[in-house]
């Protein structure tokens, strides 16, 4: 009896297989290897949830404060132009009404948020799907750690091309890390986030992803 083919589709489940990367240090010297979880890094790719959830992303940078005045709010007083009636004209009660020059806008934009809503599992889906590309890619770099010795962005720079980054990068390490959000914030290719705040327009965006031991142990609390 034979066995049914079975076909596979975008979005089927990946193999458990457990999966490691190599733990680099700042000198570029690989020091160890890390186990990364099949269920985060390991998953197929899915358009669907990566849209929607850079679409949210981008439409609530959308500021939104855009405005009109309205009769109500643009300057002239109330007082009417000419009498009611016996002139031959259409009645008017001022001058701040939307027919007049200077007038209030009808219908014109007014400030409001332009958030669109993604539950928390749609946004951890996309997130593991983004980072599973990037390790397929050869896109993804965990080091030792990010601890630099200055705050100066030429040593920053000189990291990064040590390990042979270039492009967008992103550096995803623990919050306290003061100097090397201090150096990342005037290198124009390198952007420097908490490990729990990393999402999928960033990830998405930069070309090459680098999570230390400690920001890769946190994603994985965090998606798993």
């Amino acid at each position: 009896m034979m066995t049914p083919k079975t076909k596979t589709t975008e979005g089927s489940a990946a193999p458990a297989a457990p999966l490691t990367i190599p733990v680099r240090n700042l000198k570029n010297e690989t020091v160890g290897e890390a186990s990364l979880s099949a269920e985060i890094f390991g998953v197929s790719f899915r358009r669907h949830p990566v849209w929607e959830t850079v679409r949210a992303i981008r439409a609530a940078e959308h500021r939104g404060t855009h405005k009109t005045k309205t009769r109500d709010e643009v300057s002239g007083s109330g007082k009417k132009p000419f009498k009611q009636k016996h002139t031959g004209r259409a009645r008017q009660g001022g001058g701040r009404p939307p027919i007049h020059r200077h007038g209030g806008t009808v219908f014109g934009p007014q400030p409001h948020a332009y958030d669109l809503k993604v539950n928390v599992r749609t946004k951890k889906a996309a997130l593991r799907c983004v980072l599973s590309e990037k390790l397929r890619e050869n896109q993804l770099v965990v080091l030792e750690n990010l601890d630099l010795p200055t705050h100066k962005t030429k040593d920053l720079a000189a990291v990064a091309a040590l390990l042979g980054v270039t492009g967008k990068t992103l550096l995803v390490d623990r919050r306290g890390n003061e100097n090397l959000r201090r150096a990342a914030a005037n290198h124009p290719k390198l952007m420097a986030i908490d490990a729990k705040g990393i999402n999928v327009y960033d990830a998405l965006n930069a070309k090459t992803v680098v999570l230390t031991e400690d920001a890769l142990k946190t994603v994985t609390e965090v998606l798993g």
